[in-house]
């Protein structure tokens, strides 16, 4: 096996040729070569390699056919790789051995196999040398094609043959600042499978993550957190495209990456995840408006439309917000298509790799996880106790507080055994049954506000029916508040620690 050390870009197409002649301080290059790759990925029907995390492939270089069994490792980085070769362009699973692919091997496998979608590019490779490291650079100009349907390709490759992650990253800073080049976690296999599932581009949600009881905690976060930093990047182009949903699953996916930063802090370093941390808050702070509004609008505008206010009223309510929301749309793409973003993206996968955690503090991920729980739901259902005595930006914080916990399950669900999951479904429930009404109560703060300054900034032509629809808004929102702080309430006075313990 060896492993791969890559960073994959995507790029405007008129920016490739000139990649070969940019010139970065510290550095020389090699000689250029350049090769037609026509690389044929095989699965069966139901895409069994894919949903056991791994890839077969068969890439012909003139008369050259190389078979690679690639499997993902632990993080975003690296991967493994085991390569052979072969007389024709069909896959040898007898040459598949000592690879993760050999559990899976079978004659009815074999005979399963078929190809799923192939990509066709025109390779130029070029070797960049610094003083301590050696990476290659491979531009990528093709397509990917799947039946009847194609997507071009329009990317580049830095892979760190020898020598130092450090370089790689700073090289790949420097391709960033000078071509206007986005991180893509997305490799070419993945976009494949999208394309011959007939998937178009949109909304990305979150992978279920696999914890091993061997890890430590440290590894455990890298596992974590490489998922939840997927999550909100595959985001990005649905965004750019006004996608609401899109905005949505890129918050969700940043607040579980906050998350698991929180959740793990003392095993983290705390000088560079400071940096990391105001990152995250700023670019979720460049979305919250844009589902502030969506939610007012959907969730509350919405239904009094069909309720008893003044049509001109409600009418004005929603042109009203409707036009803040394609505002507040349009500056979340700006910021995911910022150089800020491109940053952000390079350097979190950098510090998700490269971090060291104190050694005296990272032990096995079994017991950490679960005096985790034990010790935050203790604190929660302490607070809860007192739920009708805190105010609103406690009610919030206490909501913060049980989102966290309930990430945590999510993330260590699998380190339970199978007889325990009932109590942990159990569990997962009543956590988001709290968070959810704790949530309300916080919309209705926040959609009190607006509707407020609605009716006192409305026109004089509409103010009094603005007004009108306005109070019926918060009146519909002030008796659901009622119920909610009630089923707030019933749910945390049943809060509990899990018996249930990781597997050891």
């Amino acid at each position: 096996m060896s492993v791969e050390a890559e960073l994959k870009f995507r790029v405007a197409p008129r920016k490739l040729s000139s990649l070969a002649k940019t010139r970065l301080a510290g550095t020389r290059r090699g000689g250029r070569s350049e090769q037609n790759l026509v690389t044929i990925y095989f699965d069966t029907a139901k895409h069994k390699l894919k949903r056991n995390g791994l890839t077969l492939r068969v890439r012909q270089a003139g008369d050259d056919y190389v078979q690679t069994v690639k499997a993902v490792t632990l993080g975003a980085l690296a991967r493994g790789e085991w390569e052979t070769k072969l007389d024709g362009a069909t896959p040898d699973l007898t040459k598949a051995k000592d690879t993760p692919l050999e559990r899976l091997i079978t004659r009815k496998l074999q005979r399963k196999l078929k190809p799923v979608f192939r990509t066709s590019v025109r390779r130029m490779a070029l070797p960049i040398r610094t003083r301590r490291s050696e990476i290659e650079l491979a531009v990528d100009r093709g397509k990917i094609a799947s039946g009847g349907r194609s997507r071009p390709i329009s990317e580049f490759e830095l892979e760190l043959k020898g020598g130092s992650s450090a370089d790689l990253f700073r090289i790949a800073r420097s391709f960033e600042r000078k071509t206007g080049a986005e991180l893509d976690l997305q490799s070419k296999s993945e976009k494949g499978y999208q394309l011959a599932g007939g998937a178009r581009e949109s909304a990305s949600h979150a992978d279920p993550i696999h914890l091993d009881k061997k890890l430590s905690a440290n590894e455990a976060f890298t596992v974590i957190a490489s998922s939840t930093f997927r999550h909100f990047a595959a985001n990005a182009d649905a965004i750019r495209n006004l996608d609401a949903e899109a905005i949505h699953q890129m918050r969700v996916g940043l607040r579980r990456t906050r998350a698991a930063i929180s959740l793990f802090d003392d095993v983290l370093p705390r000088a560079s995840t400071a940096g990391i941390k105001e990152e995250l808050k700023w670019l979720t702070g460049q979305l919250a408006r844009a589902r502030e509004i969506d939610v007012f609008l959907e969730e509350r505008v919405g239904p009094i439309m069909k309720a008893g206010p003044p049509k001109r009223g409600s009418r004005a309510i929603e042109k009203k917000f409707a036009a803040q929301r394609t505002k507040a749309f349009k500056r979340a793409g700006q910021a995911v298509g910022s150089p800020r973003f491109r940053r952000l993206l390079i350097d979190m996968l950098e510090w998700i790799e490269t971090r060291k955690a104190p050694a005296d503090k990272d032990r096995s991920i079994g017991p950490y996880a679960a005096e985790l729980l034990d010790r935050r739901i203790r604190k929660a259902r302490k607070q809860g106790k007192r739920l009708d005595e805190l105010s609103p930006d406690q009610r919030h914080q206490l909501r913060i507080r049980i989102k966290k916990i309930r990430y945590a399950l999510d993330f260590f669900e699998g380190l339970y055994d199978d007889s325990d999951r009932k109590e942990i479904a159990q569990l997962s429930s009543r956590l988001k049954n709290v968070q959810s009404a704790l949530g309300g109560l916080n919309d209705f703060m926040a959609h009190r506000k607006m509707a407020t300054k609605a009716a006192l900034t409305a026109p004089p032509a509409n103010r009094r029916a603005q007004a009108f629809a306005s109070g019926f808004l918060v009146g519909q929102e002030r008796e659901a508040a009622i119920g909610l702080l009630k089923a707030a309430r019933r749910e945390l006075q049943h809060l509990r620690p899990l018996t249930a313990e990781p597997l050891r």
